[in-house]
């Protein structure tokens, strides 16, 4: 069957394709560069080649590769003219990339809570032990769901045009349900649990060493007790910060989307401006967690520091002796 071409062309001159790359280019940017950056930093500083750093460099890949399809996610609630097998692809690919990098997010905070949690078994815990095998958990699940739809769990009908291609076509509405409430919803929830948890686990420790403190130096609380005090305030605020800003805008963007979803009785009720401004502000904040993550460990970007100040001491001299030039001829 015959495509359309003049559907074909006009579609990438909508203003919502427009909209798309105006919004998603800038992360895409900073998503990219900054996981690159943390990466290398990584490579090259062997002291962090460990299983920790293993589950976190798959995490910064994923999240590379989210920032890849950032652009594409918001243009699956768009109409398209392709074949199907061009549809299918287009929309697993980016559903595939971002499944793998939420699962790769919770198993960072799972593996971190298990060695703040329990240390002592922290060395037979099997996520430590196979590492392998435990990053195949977190690559491999999201493939396969993400690929229900290329082995027939789809809406195409069998009289449809080749050139129609939507997410209506693609992903039934049970499919989208099972993803958002089996999938990524426990998943935020999981995640939030295990940092709360780790905060109350370490202010609970911190009591205690204070108590230990006060019963060695007196009762009257010393500097170091109120440095304590002032680092876990900071920690706590950084969290809750992390979460408004990362987290609150996917929060909306799914509930949302669910909604108008129901509501339109399978299509997004929403103008598709509105749904596409979602849509990138949502994934896009919570593809910066990886970033916020390495960017506040020195040990990550230290390498990345210390190119930057040769560089810049390379660039001083080089002004220095051009100076010093400029005096000698005077």
């Amino acid at each position: 069957m015959a495509c359309n071409q003049s559907n074909h062309s006009n579609q990438f001159s909508s203003p919502e394709i427009n909209l798309i790359i105006k919004l998603t280019s800038p992360l895409s940017t900073v998503i990219i560069l900054a996981n690159l950056l943390i990466i290398i930093g990584i490579i090259y500083n062997r002291k962090l080649h460990n299983t920790p750093n293993y589950f976190f460099l798959s995490l910064l890949f994923a999240d590379l590769c989210t920032g890849l399809a950032l652009p594409f996610i918001p243009s699956m609630s768009l109409e398209r003219y392709m074949k199907f097998s061009n549809c299918l692809i287009l929309h697993i690919v980016p559903n595939f990339l971002f499944l793998s990098f939420l699962f790769n997010l919770v198993m960072v905070h799972y593996e971190r809570y298990f060695c703040i949690v329990h240390p002592l078994q922290y060395s037979n815990f099997w996520v430590h032990r196979y590492v392998p095998l435990a990053l195949l958990t977190v690559w491999i699940p999201p493939l396969l769901y993400a690929s229900l739809p290329a082995f027939g769990w789809n809406k195409r009908s069998q009289n449809q045009s080749c050139e129609d291609c939507s997410y209506k076509d693609v992903f039934p509405r049970e499919f989208i349900y099972l993803e958002v409430y089996g999938l990524l919803i426990p998943a935020i929830l999981a995640i939030i649990f295990m940092t709360v948890r780790v905060l109350w686990i370490t202010r609970s420790q911190m009591k205690d060493i204070c108590k230990l403190h006060r019963s060695v130096q007196g009762d009257v609380p010393s500097d170091k007790e109120h440095r304590m005090n002032m680092r876990y305030a900071k920690c706590v605020a950084v969290v809750s910060l992390t979460f408004m800003v990362c987290w609150v805008p996917y929060i909306v963007y799914v509930n949302v989307s669910i909604l108008a979803l129901w509501q339109g009785k399978g299509e997004y009720s929403t103008e598709p401006q509105t749904h596409i401004i979602l849509s990138c502000t949502g994934i896009g904040s919570m593809a910066i967690i990886p970033v916020v993550l390495g960017v506040g460990n020195r040990q990550y970007t230290k390498p990345i520091r210390k190119g930057l100040r040769k560089f810049w001491d390379r660039c001083r001299m080089g002004n220095d002796a051009k100076d010093f030039t400029n005096v000698e001829v005077v």
